[in-house]
């Protein structure tokens, strides 16, 4: 096997042969497009988009929670869609907020024809959005109606090659078809368990599907009759690439595996686990298709030549503070690591997690750390963090204690849990 040892930092363009990673973010991977120019943009829990074009990205910052979803316009052009619900475009390293669904952006589809996009969201819609740049300012317009057939959160969405009709997959257990200007759709496919991802390929005649169940396959994409079943015991389906040139099918699980389908023979070419712990979130094949780029837990994004997948070891370690043996820590540090360790830091200084340090937090007041963009509820806040007002926040929660903060919904029921946290943090975050 090819160790850890050899791995190498990203310089782009990759060699076809290059193992690389893309290091910078402060959060797992959620989701990974790339450009035609090999361009990268990966999505993150830590609230941005990063692109790379070499190893330093640059930084695409405006979402308010954790980004799921990335896509391309253009080149040049990023779409980005998140936690916060909202849909962001950048150009430039500027960014336009489009517009708002009622619940996260999971999935983002762009049309050939340039100009449409198809957001798929947990509120139970799709947004079909018409874009276009004003001509005289440069800047960006958008027009969105929302398809609404679904019977619940949709997770994926892609349209066919010449972009007249589009896909999409619910947690309904379906996968529908719309035509046109999406006024009518039918269902495809019903798989009974929540279907998570999406691609189809109508100039072959068929469409690949994953769900929570496992289940991967490819359907008919005029009758939703099976072609292939590529199910393995391993669930659920979290991500798939496709490149058409080559005929790859990348599949990834919550497992940590990578399959690689060849969509020509119908045949699973190979079958690598990417992850010693956790999911693949994030998929994407280079525009030549001999590298494949994933992400998961790791704050890394890795970039592995497809041709000599099986003889890596995994590269995504998966090992989050929250995934430590419980019995190897004492009960505040226990609760730290899994209620707050992935959106904040214990050190001073800047970071890239979700949330500002804590470095010095008892007696400093809420929203005051240097650097970090607050929420407009947090800027200006009277709370002083002290043991009484953050065994209040955890008592009955962020989303009640401070309204509108970017703060997750996060409850510890225990009075002895939160003494115990608040015993670590104070020991945790004191200044030298």
């Amino acid at each position: 096997m090819i160790a850890a040892a050899f791995w190498i930092g990203c310089a782009a363009p990759l060699a076809a042969q290059d193992f690389a990673t893309l290091k910078g973010h402060g959060g797992p991977i959620m989701d990974i497009a790339v450009a035609p120019d090999g361009t990268v943009a990966s999505a993150s829990f830590d609230n941005a988009v990063g692109l790379w074009s070499g190893s330093e990205p640059d930084w695409l910052e405006g979402h308010d929670a954790a980004v799921a979803a990335v896509a391309y316009l253009e080149p040049g052009v990023v779409l980005s869609g998140g936690d916060d619900f909202a849909l962001w475009l950048w150009e430039g390293g500027t960014g336009t907020r489009l517009g708002a669904h009622k619940g996260k952006i999971l999935d983002i589809a762009t049309n050939p024809d340039g100009k449409t996009i198809a957001t798929a969201s947990w509120d139970g819609t799709i947004g079909l959005w018409e874009v276009d740049r004003q001509a005289a300012s440069g800047s960006w317009k958008a027009a969105r109606k929302d398809l609404t057939d679904h019977e619940s959160g949709v997770n994926a969405v892609a349209f066919s090659e010449d972009g007249n009709r589009l896909y999409s997959a619910s947690s309904d257990g379906t996968v529908r078809v719309w035509e046109d200007d999406g006024s009518t759709s039918r269902v495809l496919v019903s798989n009974g368990f929540a279907v998570t991802r999406v691609v189809v390929n109508e100039t072959e005649g068929w469409l690949a599907y994953g769900a929570v169940d496992g289940v991967t396959r490819l359907v008919d994409v005029t009758s939703g009759a099976e072609i292939a079943d590529f199910t393995l015991e391993r669930r659920p389906i979290l991500a798939l690439a496709y490149h058409d040139a080559s005929r790859q099918l990348a599949v990834g699980d919550g497992e940590g595996f990578i399959m690689i389908v060849d969509t020509d023979a119908r045949r699973i070419v190979r079958d690598f686990r990417a992850a010693r712990e956790g999911p693949v979130w994030a998929l994407a094949f280079s525009p030549d298709g001999q590298t494949i780029y994933a992400g998961g837990l790791d704050d890394v994004v890795f970039a592995w030549p497809v041709a000599l997948l099986d003889r890596f070891e995994p590269g995504i370690v998966g090992a989050r503070s929250f995934l430590r043996d419980a019995e190897t820590m004492p009960n505040g540090e226990r609760q730290f690591m899994r209620k707050c360790s992935i959106c904040h830091a214990l050190e001073p200084g800047p970071s890239r997690k979700a949330g500002p340090t804590l470095h010095g937090v008892f007696g400093r007041r809420a929203g005051t750390v240097p650097g970090y963009r607050y929420s407009e509820t947090l800027d200006g806040s009277d709370i002083v963090w002290s043991d009484a007002t953050i065994d209040a926040l955890f008592d009955i929660g962020p989303d009640h204690y401070i309204p509108g903060s970017k703060m997750p919904m996060q409850i510890i029921a225990g009075d002895e849990d939160r003494a115990d946290l608040i015993a670590f943090l104070r020991s945790a975050t004191k200044k030298e």
